[in-house]
């Protein structure tokens, strides 16, 4: 016998699956005409300035060893092609993105103290090295538990209103939400600066802006789950080229 499946379930499932084929649009093409001019002109882009400061931050030597970023990696421009998230080589059940891999660096190899997650120090650097690869397609390791992890936690519905990262960043993509056009939820931007914060800030303080939206308990800046659905979103937009800085509402 075959089996009817009731109509809003069929509905719901139907609708994921149309969403899942849209092709990967950057937060950029739902932004307003003077937003997408802001972040096309360096000059007015005001995350550029988060940039110059990480690129002066990449060559300051500290640390007991009086040693810089530069002094084991050379010029910023090298880090034009690295790809985090990834894993603890030392501890390989460990994520590590980016910002928790400057502070290991600076613990362990320049015997200094960590600048603390979303400080203007971190967020600085991590813009001036993710900003080497401005244009170029994002680059993402392919592990397939860890992107397997991140999207379980995409698609779980949680908070006060029972609502998952799919369902509004999928299925209602385009739509609007008071004042702003809900977008795909693409990660290639960040570090962005957004006007709501008058600064620079992480994906991983967007991630908390969102679950206290939707009433659910926001993970620790840094954390696993975090990182995990981190990676998912650099695999789910895959093709999209590096913005960062991004601008945006």
């Amino acid at each position: 016998m075959t089996r009817l499946w009731p109509l809003p379930i069929f509905l719901a499932a139907i609708g994921a699956a149309l969403a899942a084929e849209q092709p990967p649009r950057s937060g950029l093409d739902y932004a307003t005409p003077g937003l997408r001019a802001m972040q096309a002109d360096d000059f007015a882009n005001p995350g550029m300035l988060w940039v110059a400061e990480g690129e002066a931050l990449w060559d300051k030597k500290d640390g007991m060893g009086g040693t810089s970023c530069q002094s084991c990696h050379g010029a910023l421009s090298s880090m034009a092609g690295i790809a985090y998230p990834r894993r603890d080589p030392r501890d390989p059940s460990r994520l590590m993105n980016l910002e928790t891999r400057i502070e290991q660096c600076r613990v362990d190899r320049m015997g200094a103290p960590p600048f603390g997650y979303e400080s203007r120090e971190l967020l600085a650097l991590t813009a001036a090295i993710r900003n080497q690869a401005r244009g170029k397609q994002s680059s993402v390791v392919e592990d397939a538990a860890a992107i397997a992890e991140g999207e379980r936690y995409y698609r779980m519905r949680r908070g006060a209103f029972d609502l998952s990262c799919a369902q509004c960043h999928e299925e209602r993509a385009g739509k609007h939400l008071r004042d702003e056009t809900i977008s795909q939820g693409q990660s290639n931007g960040f570090p962005a600066y957004r006007l709501r914060w008058q600064g620079l800030g992480s994906l991983h303080r967007r991630f908390q802006v969102c679950n206290n939206a939707v009433g659910a308990e926001p993970s620790p800046l840094g954390s696993q789950e975090y990182i995990a659905l981190e990676w998912y979103l650099a695999w789910r937009g895959r093709s999209l080229p590096v913005e960062t800085p991004a601008v945006r509402q």
